[in-house]
C-alpha cells in the first residue's frame, strides 16, 4: 500500500517546525522499536552509540553526552561492562580517570541493531514510488544541512 505525496499550500515556518519535529520524532521512535530481541534498554543502546560516535570517553563525559546524572551512568556502565560490551582503560594523562570504549562485542551488538533498523527503513523506502524516494533523498540532504552546527 503506497501513499501518494499530496501537495498542499506552503506552511508557515511555525507550522512546518511543528510538523517536521513531530515527523522526525515519530520516525525516530519507530526506528528505535525496530531492534533485535534482547534485553538491552534504549538507554543502554544510546550509551553504546555515544561511545561509537565519541570514541573513548570518561564516565563523566559519557553522562554529559547522554544527559543523565553520573550515578545513573554508573549503573548503565556497570550493566554494559558486565555484558562485555564496553571496556575500561586507564586515562593517559589523569591517573584518577578511566576511559570507556566499545569492546568488539559492543561493536557487533551495535552493528546488529543498526542492520535491523536499516532493513526496516529500506523496506519502507522501497514501498515508495520513485518520485517519492527522490523527495525523501532531497529532504535528507536538507536535514543534513540543517543539522550542521
Amino acid at each position: 500500500m503506497t501513499e501518494q505525496v499530496v501537495m498542499v499550500a506552503q506552511a508557515s515556518p511555525e507550522e512546518l517546525t511543528e510538523r517536521l519535529r513531530d515527523a522526525i520524532t515519530r520516525l525516530n521512535r519507530r526506528l528505535r522499536q525496530e531492534r533485535p530481541l534482547g534485553d538491552l534498554t534504549v538507554t543502554q543502546l544510546s550509551a553504546l552509540t555515544s561511545l561509537r560516535i565519541g570514541g573513548a570517553l570518561t564516565p563523566r563525559e559519557l553522562s554529559e553526552a547522554e544527559r543523565v546524572q553520573p550515578p545513573t551512568m554508573t549503573k548503565i556502565v556497570a550493566k554494559l561492562e558486565d555484558r562485555g560490551l564496553i571496556s575500561r582503560a586507564p586515562h593517559p594523562t589523569d591517573g584518577r580517570q578511566v576511559l570507556l570504549s566499545l569492546s568488539p562485542e559492543g561493536i557487533a551488538v551495535l552493528d546488529r541493531y543498526q542492520r535491523v533498523r536499516d532493513e526496516w527503513l529500506a523496506h519502507r523506502l522501497a514501498e515508495l514510488v520513485p518520485d517519492e524516494r527522490d523527495i525523501v533523498e532531497r529532504a535528507a540532504q536538507l536535514l543534513e544541512r540543517l543539522a550542521r552546527e
